[in-house]
């Protein structure tokens, strides 16, 4: 069976259960070990951006979980800091009344110590006058007595002289 321009239907078939064959031998052979490489390559992949979204999304609420930590120890901080600051102020205050106390108590002390020497000064003072006025009367009165003594003995011995 000749078919114009020499085509041989036998070999037509042939060369189709030739291709049928290669493909189907092909199809088996390479495209389902290809196509099971392929699919787990994919799924792999896939667990990976999986895993990787889940790391993400882990990490992102742990950094938020952090930060609002970091914000509620930074108002502790704040509020620790001012009781810390007041605390020092009112222990300055203390402080500062308790010295300025002791200090009026010292002043008070020193004024009645001043004011008992200068009673001590004064009344030793007079005391040393009395003695200088005693000292003096004595003197003059002795010396006047003396004085006067001698002249009475004096004006005895030339009284009695004279006669």
């Amino acid at each position: 069976m000749n078919l114009p321009l020499n085509i041989d239907i036998r070999q037509i078939l042939l060369h189709m259960l030739n291709f049928v064959l290669l493909f189907g031998g092909l199809y088996f052979i390479l495209y389902k070990p290809v196509k099971n490489f392929m699919e787990k390559r994919a799924k792999l992949y896939s667990d990976m951006d999986e895993k990787a979204q889940n790391a993400l999304k882990s990490a992102e609420d742990c950094k938020k979980s952090y930060e609002e930590k970091l914000a509620e120890a930074d108002k502790e901080i704040a509020e620790m800091k001012v009781k810390a600051q007041a605390a020092a102020e009112q222990n300055a205050k203390e402080i500062s009344k308790k010295a300025k106390n002791e200090a009026d108590e010292l002043l008070n002390k020193a004024r009645a110590l001043a004011e008992y020497e200068t009673q001590e000064s004064l009344r030793h003072a007079n005391a040393e006058i009395s003695k200088i006025a005693v000292s003096a009367a004595k003197k003059i009165v002795f010396d006047s007595t003396n004085e006067a003594f001698d002249a009475f003995l004096k004006a005895k011995g030339d009284a009695e002289g004279e006669k």
